[in-house]
């Protein structure tokens, strides 16, 4: 692929997720096989610059103020048969340009800087973060570097990161720090540290590397032979210095480019939840229609990536339980059977000792706007709230059974997680009040502020399972009143505004009592609009899933484009997940 097949797919690329990365990968592939910049017949050869800084080295071993590593000298060099360099390059390794993990020589109260791994950027030249430390309190047990060195993780996942820098800016020249790192001195002014550190973030050096890490999963490390040993490309000195010059400048235009994406992505989020507001907050069928039209007439450019179909379906959720998805009913909404059948459950469970009677309660205030022809009720009159068993108790000397039950954590939006079900025990006495039924309505009482309210109906998948005191149990006893619709209002803007305006909040957790959600406004559609409306959001949520898979689709291919796209300009291999794809020819 040229430079100019390359450029007109060049806007595919960056789009892709993950482009600008593999933009950037492909500048330091660039970099180091002597294709980014010309040459020049004033750079010299650097098979001089090879020799010169052999004599230096022999002569530094001689005066011993050189540390050799003998075994790694006697590898072979090898020379990868897929990149031809420039004739004024040649190929070496860094062992042959410096020292590998040299020690810092220094009085203990001479004052140092220590740079633990979190100091370290996965940025191109991050700045690094030195923290202020006496040279004899890091000596030992630390990995030593000053300035001038140049340095690269060895650990997964940091060295896959991309964590490397350029020690510079010490601000007393000397510095350890974490173990986890690999250290190259050069020892002639003609090795640029910057240029070192182009060739230690190409793919060339990184993609290999990861190859060659050893150990077990997550504390893979990147061998001290690779990093030595691995054939360095070397360009004359000059020509390095324009190299790093170009790369720092493509680097600033894709941090750029990222920014750009960024201001692009924050007024796209802004311009599709704004529509998706309005189709929302329609108060009658023709501006439902013109809302509808203009969101569907903009989709391409509302809806990006797979997650933004998210806030389709949390707008889908509120214009059903505000009526917005059906026709208006001719039959009444059976308030009066709702609340009856609702009164007879209750004192089932009073008389039969299940539950106390409980403190009369008011409906809370609601600005929510819903049909004319639809009731409303506090959730108290149309369902049974009871509290969960509360863990710790003393059980001695009674008749228990354990049994599983239901936390927070296992009561999701919908759906239950039932990976983890932990046990308590109870008495056998009170099974039936803690015992989950199917068709049940489980309800989070709090934790974090996006947990307040879940909901989520029992399936019956686990045999006589419990419910914990902060998970409210609620049972809707009328045929008339669906559990499918309570749980979809609960679940949606309307549920949540309630649960977070009305809960007690702290810095990091909220939480609603018994009495609020009691209190809980429930909008009562007539049966059939039940029926209807549930079926037609069924329908629309599976489009959005269809929408959803479309878009995790096109994201893939688009970066398995880029992805082949720059290995096909540049000759970096990839390793593709899915099926390959051909750059285009």
């Amino acid at each position: 692929m040229d430079a100019q097949q390359f450029l007109a797919e060049f806007g595919h690329i960056a789009n892709a997720p993950g482009g600008v990365g593999k933009l950037r990968e492909m500048v330091y592939q660039l970099a180091i096989t002597g294709t980014l910049t010309s040459q020049l017949d004033t750079d010299g050869d650097a098979h001089e610059l090879l020799a010169d800084i052999s004599k230096l080295r022999e002569k530094l071993i001689r005066e011993k103020a050189y540390k050799r590593q003998t075994k790694l000298e006697a590898e072979a060099l090898n020379i990868p048969s897929a990149i031809r360099l420039p004739a004024t390059w040649c190929w070496t390794r860094l062992l042959d340009l410096g020292e590998i993990s040299p020690r810092n020589d220094a009085p203990d109260e001479a004052d140092a800087s220590f740079i633990p791994m979190s100091g370290f950027s996965e940025f191109h030249m991050g700045a690094l973060v030195p923290e202020a430390e006496k040279w004899g309190h890091i000596k030992k047990g630390f990995t030593h570097f000053r300035n001038g060195d140049v340095v690269v993780a060895k650990i997964t996942p940091c060295f896959e990161n991309g964590k490397a820098a350029v020690i510079d800016g010490l601000q007393h020249g000397i510095g350890a720090g974490t173990t986890e790192l690999h250290i190259f001195r050069p020892i002639h002014p003609g090795i640029l540290p910057r240029y070192i550190y182009l060739f230690l973030r190409s793919p060339y050096f990184a993609l290999e590397g990861e190859k060659n890490m050893t150990g077990t999963a997550g504390q893979k490390r990147l061998p001290t032979e690779y990093f030595a040993t691995r054939a360095l490309p070397l360009p004359p000195s000059t020509e390095q210095a324009r190299i790093v010059a170009k790369v720092d400048e493509l680097m600033a235009l894709c941090d750029k480019l990222e920014t750009q994406q960024q201001a692009r992505r924050k007024l796209q989020n802004k311009l599709r939840q704004s529509t998706l507001q309005a189709v929302a907050t329609a108060t009658s069928p023709h501006e439902l229609q013109t809302t509808w039209a203009r969101l569907a007439d903009n989709f391409g450019r509302l809806f990006h990536a797979p997650e933004d179909v998210d806030d389709f379906v949390v707008e889908l959720k509120n214009m059903a339980v505000r009526g917005l998805l059906s026709l208006p009913s001719s039959s009444s909404s059976h308030l009066d059977q709702v609340i009856a059948d609702c009164d007879n459950l209750r004192d089932h469970y009073i008389t039969s000792g299940l539950m106390r009677r409980q403190k009369l309660i008011t409906v809370a205030e609601s600005d929510v706007v819903y049909p004319e022809h639809w009731a409303t009720a506090p959730f108290d009159k149309v369902a049974v709230v009871i509290g969960g068993v509360t863990k710790g108790r003393d059980m001695r000397g009674r008749d228990v059974v354990t049994c599983p039950y239901l936390a927070v954590a296992n009561v999701q939006r919908g759906f239950f997680k039932l990976t983890d079900l932990k046990t308590i025990q109870i008495g056998k006495d009170e099974l039936n009040k803690y015992l989950v039924k199917e068709g049940d309505l489980l309800i989070t009482e709090g934790g974090d502020w996006d947990k307040v309210g879940r909901t989520a109906i029992w399936r019956g998948a686990v045999e006589n399972c419990l419910h914990q005191n902060h998970v409210f149990k609620a049972r809707v006893p009328s045929s008339c009143l669906l559990n499918e619709w309570v749980e979809l209002v609960f679940n949606s803007g309307v549920g949540r505004d309630y649960f977070a305006g009305a809960s007690k909040q702290t810095t990091n957790l909220a939480s609603i009592n018994m009495t609020q959600l009691r209190s809980f406004p429930m909008p009562i559609p007539p049966l059939e609009e039940q029926r209807v409306i549930l079926e037609k959001l069924d329908a629309l949520m599976a489009l959005a899933g269809s929408w959803r898979e479309k878009l995790e689709r096109k994201q893939s291919l688009a970066s398995l484009f880029a992805g082949a796209t720059v290995a096909a300009f540049t000759g970096i291999t990839v390793q593709q997940e899915e099926e390959p794809m051909k750059a285009p020819q």
